[in-house]
């Protein structure tokens, strides 16, 4: 157990995307599309929101996503 009943971890309900909405993403570098999050892909939050990268994106722009540059900058 790693915290007691009433305690804030287990209260509070965890947000679910709309579930049309989590199945249609794409790569927001290529725009290559994929049904739902896919393991191998990299998630960024950018200004609220989230930027998914494809395998291929992610692998040429891995120094800029290490030292955290916003996309803009790559």
């Amino acid at each position: 157990m790693t915290s007691l009943p009433g305690d804030s971890d287990s209260s509070g309900t965890t947000e679910r995307p709309d579930t049309a909405q989590a199945q249609r993403i794409a790569c927001a570098r290529c725009g290559t599309p994929a049904d739902g999050p896919q393991p191998t892909w990299t998630c960024s939050v950018e200004n609220g929101s989230r930027h998914y990268l494809c395998d291929d994106c992610a692998r040429e722009h891995l120094r800029a996503i290490e030292g955290r540059l916003d996309s803009a900058w790559w």
